[in-house]
């Protein structure tokens, strides 16, 4: 395995096992983007607190509601952290270019930098400006996100990430959750959001803002969107950097509807050295 592979195996972003794939809908119990509030385009402009009127690191709780979602694009601009819901777990969010934002991230959690971090888009066609796609399938992503799986594609040269995210690696894991709240905040950004989960490193994943209550306050704001429901499986990873191959790095929660899916774009498994 390559040192990207290695690498990418610790990516600790947030997943469970309630997921929706566009071919495989009939076997989702429940779309989280129906739980995660509805978000109507555009913002509200009686946003409760504002980043300018609040304290940055205190750790103020609001809905995550379409209220509050200027607010969250604010702070996240400003370089500072947030936690959000997605479809899987509660997770830091930050802008994935700027440096002091994601090394706020690390000191947050704990972790090691030489742990890599996922970043998160708003929607499948942001994909192409952070990472390689021209060889795969038009349609796979599509069919693959969104949804509780993170795919690892090579970053290429005309990449806008900063290379100071996950130093010494040529691939990214790439998120897009299907929640309609961290979506709109990472269109609105227009950047890509570095994404972990809301959490110490190596302490269980959040199902609840009362889950990382102790870590509120190192957070410009915390976004409630109510109790996810989780098995704790974590994400389905698999890296797609090689033409029609794919080599699943962690099983997680959806192993066999995406290997389903790979398989049915003529995908074969990679053999591991």
């Amino acid at each position: 395995m390559n040192v990207s592979a290695q690498g990418l195996l610790l990516l600790n972003t947030s997943f469970f096992s309630n997921f929706s794939f566009r071919g495989f809908r009939r076997l989702s119990v429940v779309r989280r983007s129906q739980q995660c509030h509805g978000l109507r385009r555009g913002f509200s402009k009686n946003m409760a607190c504002s980043v300018e009127n609040c304290d940055m690191g205190s750790g103020v709780v609001h809905p995550a509601t379409d209220a509050y979602a200027g607010e969250a694009v604010e702070a996240l601009k400003a370089g500072k952290v947030i936690a959000v819901p997605t479809d899987t777990l509660y997770g830091f969010a930050c802008d994935a270019c700027s440096l002091e934002a994601v090394n706020r991230i690390y000191e947050i959690k704990g972790r090691r930098h030489t742990s890599p971090l996922a970043i998160c888009v708003g929607d499948v066609s942001d994909i192409t400006r952070f990472a390689v796609t021209d060889h795969l399938p038009h349609d796979l992503l599509d069919s693959l996100l969104p949804g509780p799986v993170t795919v690892v594609l090579k970053r290429g040269e005309s990449s806008i990430l900063e290379r100071s995210l996950n130093p010494g690696l040529d691939s990214i894991g790439v998120r897009v959750p299907d929640c309609n709240f961290i979506r709109t905040i990472a269109r609105a950004s227009e950047t890509a959001l570095a994404l972990t989960s809301a959490n110490l490193s190596g302490q269980p994943s959040s199902l609840s803002t009362k889950d990382f209550e102790n870590l509120w306050e190192h957070c410009a704001f915390v976004y409630d969107g109510g109790l996810i429901p989780s098995s704790r499986a974590g994400s389905t990873v698999v890296d797609l950097t090689t033409p029609q191959k794919y080599r699943i790095l962690r099983p997680g929660s959806a192993k066999e509807e995406t290997v389903a899916i790979l398989e049915k774009h003529s995908f074969v498994e990679a053999v591991t050295s």
